[in-house]
């Protein structure tokens, strides 16, 4: 029995009571126009356009839903009877608590904070109003539901009736509004610089501005009426088809959803292409999506403005970074070197090396310098660079044996950033470095056997990759190597490429050992301490006859390098201006053997030797290991083993004494 029932009832019940006041004692037509007003009443709930509920404001069951409720809530009567309102409201429980306690307290209330979802998850928007209303002692709401949307339709035909009712001028005059409304439209359409069309919601065109129609080369009349995804839109900057599902401007009405894009191709008339940056906004009216309106611009001249800045950036982001190594290089070779780069001496093996670095200097050929340690090759191969055409490029030195195993291939050709562990930048390497110039390898027989075919390719032709990076590169770079190992046993023993020996050894240059070439001896020597007191700002001391008999004496196993610092102590530890020799253990330095005649006179002497006094003093020498070793030159006991010198080199020398003899 619902609340309308039961009143009734108990109002009978009290008509019929002894006690019953006066008012309820009326003749039976007014109780009879009462119900009937009742009645009138529950059915104008009934049938009223607008949803409208019943609940108890306290323990929130519905007790009566009109039709209208059933449809928006799309329920049966007997599936909302019973529940309770805020399971309708379920996700708007805090609102509708403050909405019910205002109608309680105030005896009506209204609200538009409370939303209902659409079944496509979109949010409505509604008013809802509310009226308290008591009787006998109980209380319930009465709540009513105005959809805004379809109340704002309404506004618009009862706006248009209006025009209709007051007559056909009234009419005219709105249809020129419009039209003028319309025509202004268009001029903006018209003016506005970017392309602008629109699409329904099945993807054809419904119009088409005349920017857009200069870009594409489609006039609006070939586009209207026509699916804009399969003419303009159907496929992407590298050819491969764009599928309409996937598109944006598809997007925009099918889902409802706002996109911009900033990198695309539009195609046009006669099958070419522009890239363009867009927005595709969906059309919405009365909650549907009904289209999507696309405003687009031609980014292709500035795109290809950004490639050739970028293009540039990068160029002198890579000059840069090669200008501040060479720099760093440069700086690092100043603070290492203390000697200059001249090459001095007069004996016949300098006159030599000095024709051959004439010689080689003007080509590109590669150059291998061969000898000992100390013997001079970097400032043999600094000659021949100084000599040549690229002598205002650098000469990038890289010395194999101070490079770790595993850092050759980045240290020669570089590497980029992520290319292994603690790779957190690109790197440029020594031969990119040298580009253009020389690049000097030291101690190229330290070169792992397994790396040797990298460095072989760059010298074949002259393309290499930097490390992670599948980009090859080309450079053009002078290669000159030098050890102190014979590169020919290196490679018969397979512990060098014979293919990268030959490729090395176009030019070979030999230096000789200071011990071989005594003559240079006392030369060397007044430049060593010229250079070094110069350097530590102290006078120099006298470099007398007995001083350069000492030092001929000595072997020399570190040659001009050993030399270089014998020289530096002695002026460091002299005084008085004289010098005195001592061995890096301490020791006196003891003479090669010579005859008594010969020391006697040295001892005695105290001017600078004469070439001819040098080289008697050398060609006795050379007989006596001769006599010691019973007239052998090579072997354990021949006379070049006592002389520790090369059995070629003293043929050499031997031929030398023979044809002075003649």
């Amino acid at each position: 029995m619902n609340d309308f029932t039961k009143s009734k009832s108990q109002t009978g019940m009290k008509r019929g009571h002894s006690g019953a006041s006066d008012e309820l004692n009326r003749p039976l037509l007014w109780e009879d126009d009462w119900y009937l007003s009742n009645a009138i009443l529950r059915q104008a709930f009934d049938k009223h356009p607008e949803p409208g509920l019943i609940f108890d404001p306290f323990s929130g069951i519905i007790f009566r839903a009109n039709k209208a409720a059933l449809e928006f809530f799309k329920v049966a009567e007997n599936d909302i009877l019973g529940r309770t309102i805020g399971q309708l409201y379920s996700d708007e429980r805090g609102h509708l608590h403050v909405f019910t306690e205002e109608a309680l307290d105030r005896g009506y209330a209204w609200t538009r904070e409370l939303t209902l979802q659409r079944p496509d998850g979109k949010p409505m928007r509604l008013e809802h109003a509310a009226v308290s209303v008591s009787l006998q002692g109980k209380t319930r709401i009465v709540l009513t539901i105005t959809d805004l949307s379809n109340f704002e339709r309404r506004s618009v035909d009862d706006e248009a009736n209006t025009y209709h009712r007051n007559g056909l001028e009234e009419w005219r005059k709105a249809e020129r509004y419009f039209r003028e409304i319309e025509r202004e439209n268009r001029l903006i359409l018209a003016a506005a610089g970017e392309g602008i069309y629109g699409v329904n919601a099945d993807g054809i065109t419904t119009f088409l501005n005349p920017a857009a129609e200069k870009m594409l080369g489609y006039s609006a009349s070939e586009l209207v009426g026509k699916d804009m995804h399969s003419v303009i839109h159907h496929h992407k900057a590298d050819g491969t088809r764009y599928d309409e599902m996937d598109c944006p401007i598809y997007n925009a009405f099918r889902k409802g959803t706002l996109h911009t894009v900033d990198d695309e191709v539009f195609w046009c008339k006669g099958n070419t292409s522009i890239r363009v940056e867009y927005t595709s906004t969906p059309i919405v009216d009365g909650g549907s999506v009904v289209g999507a309106v696309i405003v687009f611009r031609d980014i292709t001249q500035r795109k290809r403005h950004e490639k050739q800045l970028k293009s540039a950036l990068e160029e002198n982001a890579r000059l840069r970074e090669r200008l501040e190594m060479e720099n760093a290089y440069l700086q690092e070779e100043i603070r290492s070197h203390i000697n200059h780069y001249n090459i001095l001496g007069n004996s016949q093996a300098i006159e030599n090396i000095l024709k051959q670095i004439e010689l080689v200097a003007p080509t590109d050929a590669n150059v291998l310098i061969t000898g000992e340690s100390g013997t001079g090759k970097e400032l043999v191969a600094r000659a021949i660079h100084q000599a040549s055409e690229r002598r205002d490029r650098p000469l990038i030195r890289v010395n194999c044996a101070a490079i770790p195993r595993e850092l050759f291939e980045s240290e020669f050709f570089g590497h980029v950033r992520g290319a292994f562990t603690g790779a957190l930048r690109d790197r440029i390497g020594r031969f990119e470095l040298a580009n253009g110039g020389t690049i000097f390898l030291d101690e190229v027989g330290e070169i792992p056997l397994d790396l040797q075919s990298k460095l072989l390719r760059v010298l074949q032709d002259q393309h290499f990759e930097r490390v992670g990076e599948e980009k090859t590169r080309e450079v053009d770079v002078r290669v000159i190597a030098a050890t102190n190992r014979d590169l020919k046993k290196e490679a018969n023993a397979k512990r060098f490429r014979e293919d990268l020996y030959f490729r090395l050894n176009v030019f070979p240059i030999e230096c000789l050992a200071l011990r071989d070439r005594p003559s240079d001896i006392p030369i060397l020597a007044d430049h060593f301490l010229e250079t070094v007191c110069s350097r530590l700002n102290i006078k120099k001391p006298l470099l007398t006859k007995s001083n350069i008999k000492a030092l001929l004496y000595y072997d020399w196993p570190g040659n001009a390098r050993e030399l270089q610092n014998v020289i530096e102590r002695s002026a460091i530890l002299s005084r008085e201006g004289k010098l005195s020799f001592n061995l890096p253990a301490g020791e006196d330095i003891s003479p090669m053997p010579v005859s008594k005649a010969a020391a006697k006179e040295s001892a005695e002497q105290s001017t600078i030797l004469t070439a001819a006094e040098m080289a008697a003093l050398e060609e006795e020498n050379i007989r006596r290991a001769l006599e010691t070793a019973g007239g052998r030159v090579s072997g354990p006991d021949g006379a070049a083993a006592l002389l520790e010198m090369k059995t070629t080199t003293l043929y050499s020398r031997l031929k030398k004494i023979g044809e002075l003899a003649k």
